[in-house]
């Protein structure tokens, strides 16, 4: 806006100023009524779905039969100095009786083999053992199991324990017996310190689980404190770890929300001073969040973790714009005691309605340059942040103005005296604020120097930020001390989750969903030779570092190999089709494959359609599946899995691909965090080319636009250096963040430029126009900084850990955006002036 323009639009809504209210009033209740539209239930965003990792993963779980589908599973650790023992062994079979008995948990139980433990293995073999009728001893009940374990003594229960786990025993399909043991057994030891226990509950392969089957769940961890006394036990389930996020981030809130709320109505009393105006400034913010709530129901755009920090962004910006608004509205009856409010408000406002329009424009373009992403949740991710700016310019730049000027004319006819003074013009406030100028005037080239300096090495040190996912950092942590000192509806509860899974991931071989990887081989699979590069590929997952490694030191995995060695070793018939077609006596076929399969799927049908996809008589595809360790990173996995492909692969015609969901993952992360920084240099590009243009408009200074970018931009590198040196990563999380910096770094910067220019028109010199900006606009920066970083970072004490990354980013990365606006920005400013300036003034 020309000044003409902005004096001719604050004479407008000056003149008209309850007409404006009225209708946007209407307006945010219309939105309001959009907003109820809005699908309030958090849904994970999925961006990987196009990926060919994802691809494969989905021809996977189409054409391989797991006998898994549609199922869950818990997992019951039971720790202790010897879980082997007789007594050991008795409880956990008592607790699976009890699981079968609770109608809660008994309703969600799948039918085949709802329970898997050592306890059932070795009870099942002695009953088998005690066998003497003909034929195939049946498979013994829960009941006949446990009366078969009473019945033994200690000692022959320690040697049948001793049987089940011989490493050299055969073991004709069925559980491995490792699978259940901690990864630091000894094998052949008939002790060990920890061992778990599977429970499977049927689903109705939904994404989310039913009520019934989290409530299951629930009553399992119940069950099995009471019925495991001997040493202790914990249930890992997915419906337990997300009941326990909710309620630590519920309980996060209930203890954090009074204290952000009363730190951010502090810091606003102080700029404020005055009951009204800050009632204003709140009220503006909620219907900002109500007007972009309503754009998401007209848009049909549901609420998913990438838009939760919207809101956070349109806060910030909120109190920044009513401190701006309301500070140049001071300011401006405090020059003139003769103003009223109607004219102090046009007058205020025309100061300040150029840098409300630059800033909303350019975070707006820039967010809104996220809508040609083809990840979806970061179209909507730019459209709803762009849509909430427009939507806070419009509240801070029209309706609360001409609601300040209504409240304030009312108040005034009764007496009340509504002449405030500007927060950052006298005081403390005005010497934190007034550092920048003296360091322009001292050594403005050393404090720029300075700034680059630590911004580049908060680049370089960005090179180096852990950029891997893990899944453990997500659950929540147990409260700190003072918190449970806090009174009974504060006082959080005890959370073992997070150490709960960390001991699992350690200790235990993984059969959840987020620890398979899957090799796939596609092709030729029935052509000679096919099965020798498969077992050069379980060769090579042996020397990897991801894959799990079971108590008998071999690998956890599955493949047509090993599908082919178990059944050969039960069904004589199918080995000597194997040995028919082993040509070099390695075990393996070597020809013939297609028959081999054949007669794999006759004798073992689950175990081949496991491994084998087989269509119309024809083999299309195998099947190698690995268990990873949980812990390790995403890209570790990525890479050596990709490597073990690489292997199967060798010479041939075959397709080999590694997946899974770690890969899948990872995938994703890449791309996407590979998106967002391009988004970012995008947004950059596009809010240099605005201001450039604005500037030259306005003032005939084009090179401002790029002035008042690098403070931004330095803070963005001292973010980065931030975070390397806290140690968190550099993801998709902490990428949407950054850009909350980008959004108020632009919005501090501008006022700053946009009012030195200002005040450089109607004054002799620049460090006058430099003293007045940092005064007058500077005080109500630090207000604003102090609100909501204070607000925000009080996040840090949250009980879930991305809560806590919230907090500490947004926090620094506003405090960094205040400071590279009033320290480094002035200096920048007098340089400019220096250098290019005068001979602008002059020309």
């Amino acid at each position: 806006m020309t000044d003409g323009l902005t004096d001719e639009y604050a004479s407008l809504l000056a003149a008209y100023s309850r007409y404006v209210v009225v209708a946007l009033l209407l307006a945010s209740a219309v939105m309001g009524v959009s907003a109820s539209g809005v699908d309030g239930d958090l849904t994970i965003s999925s961006f990987g779905g196009d990926s060919e990792a994802a691809q494969k993963l989905d021809y996977v779980r189409e054409n391989f039969e797991t006998g898994d589908r549609n199922t869950t599973s818990m997992q019951v650790v039971v720790r202790g100095d010897d879980v082997l023992s007789k007594a050991s062994l008795l409880e956990t079979l008592r607790f699976q009786r009890a699981l079968r008995e609770n109608d809660t948990v008994a309703a969600t139980l799948r039918e085949r083999q709802p329970t898997v433990g050592v306890g059932t293995l070795v009870a099942t073999a002695a009953v088998h053992a005690a066998h003497d009728g003909d034929g195939p001893p049946p498979q013994p009940s829960l009941d006949e199991q446990i009366a078969q374990l009473e019945s033994m003594s200690a000692a022959e229960v320690e040697a049948t324990v001793a049987a089940v786990l011989d490493p050299d025993r055969e073991r004709a399909g069925g559980v491995n017996p490792y699978t259940l043991l901690a990864t630091d057994y000894e094998p052949g030891s008939t002790s060990a310190s920890a061992r778990v226990v599977f429970v499977f509950q049927a689903t109705d392969g939904g994404d989310a689980l039913s009520d019934a089957v989290v409530d299951a769940q629930l009553d399992t961890r119940a069950i099995a404190g009471d019925t495991v006394q001997t040493g202790d036990a914990f249930v890992f389930g997915a419906g337990i770890v997300d009941e326990e996020s909710s309620r630590a981030t519920g309980e996060s809130f209930a203890v954090i929300s009074p204290a952000a709320l009363l730190l951010i109505l502090g810091v606003l009393g102080v700029a404020y001073r005055d009951v009204v105006d800050v009632a204003l400034a709140l009220a503006g913010t909620l219907l900002t969040l109500v007007w972009m709530a309503g754009f998401m129901g007209w848009a049909d755009i549901g609420v998913t973790q990438i838009l939760i920090a919207v809101p956070f962004l349109l806060v910030g910006l909120s109190i920044d714009y009513a401190l701006h608004v309301v500070m140049r509205y001071r300011e401006a009856r405090e020059a003139d005691s003769d103003r009223g409010p109607r004219e102090g408000m046009r007058v205020g406002l025309a100061g300040v309605v150029v840098a409300l329009v630059a800033t909303s424009f350019t975070t707006a373009v820039g967010f809104l340059s996220n809508v040609v992403s083809p990840i979806g949740a970061i179209a909507e991710f730019g459209l709803v942040s762009a849509a909430g700016i427009v939507s806070a310019f419009v509240v801070f730049g029209a309706l609360v103005p001409a609601a300040k000027i209504e409240a304030d004319a009312l108040l005034e006819r009764f007496g009340f005296d509504r002449r405030k003074r500007a927060f950052g013009t006298s005081g403390v406030a005005e010497r934190v604020v007034g550092v920048g100028t003296t360091v322009a005037r001292r050594a403005p080239v050393a404090i720029v120097v300075v700034a680059l300096l630590v911004s580049a090495g908060g680049g370089y040190a960005a090179t180096d930020i852990d950029t891997s996912v893990d899944q453990v950092d997500f659950l929540p942590r147990d409260s700190p001390a003072w918190m449970d000192s806090l009174p009974g509806p504060f006082a959080p509860g005890d959370y073992q989750i997070r150490e709960n899974t960390v001991f699992l991931n350690d200790n235990f071989a993984q059969s959840r969903d987020r620890t398979t990887v899957h090799v796939l081989v596609e092709g030729s699979v029935t052509d000679p030779g096919t099965l020798d590069r498969i077992e050069a590929g379980e060769a090579a997952v042996a020397n990897t570092t991801s894959a799990v490694e079971l108590a008998d030191g071999s690998p956890d995995l599955d493949s047509p190999v090993t599908a082919i060695r178990a059944t050969a070793a039960e069904n004589e018939t199918f080995a000597t089709v194997v040995a028919d077609a082993d040509t070099d006596g390695d075990g393996i076929p070597d020809e013939n494959l297609e028959q081999v399969y054949d007669a794999l799927f006759a004798a073992a049908p689950d175990r081949a359609g496991a491994v084998l996809d087989r269509a119309d008589g024809e083999y299309r595809a195998a099947d190698v599946r690995v268990t990873v360790s949980a812990s390790a990173p995403t890209s570790t996995i990525t890479t050596e899995m990709r490597g073990v492909a690489d292997t199967v692969r060798g010479d041939g015609a075959l397709t080999v691909t590694a997946t899974g969901p770690p890969i899948v993952d990872e995938v994703v992360q890449s791309a996407l965090l590979r998106t967002l920084v391009e988004s970012f240099l995008l947004t950059l590009g596009v809010i240099l080319a605005f201001l450039t243009a604005l500037f030259y408009w306005r003032h005939d200074a084009a090179a401002l636009g790029a002035v008042t970018m690098v403070p931004v931009v330095a803070a963005l590198g001292w973010i980065l250096g931030a975070m390397y040196l806290l140690g968190i990563p550099f993801t998709t999380e902490t990428a949407v963040i950054a850009s909350i910096a980008i959004g108020l770094g632009v919005d501090y910067a501008i006022h700053v430029s946009e009012r030195f220019l200002d005040e450089l028109g109607g004054t002799a010199g620049v460090y006058e126009a430099l003293d007045a900006t940092v005064s007058g606009t500077g005080g109500a920066l630090l207000a604003s900084a102090l609100s909501t970083a204070g607000g925000f970072g009080v996040l840090v004490f949250a009980l879930v850990p991305s809560l806590r990354r919230f907090g500490a980013v947004t926090g620094t990365a506003i405090v960094f955006a205040f400071v590279a606006s009033v320290l480094v920005l002035p200096s920048l400013l007098s340089l400019w002036y220096r250098y290019a300036g005068v001979h602008r003034a002059e020309a």
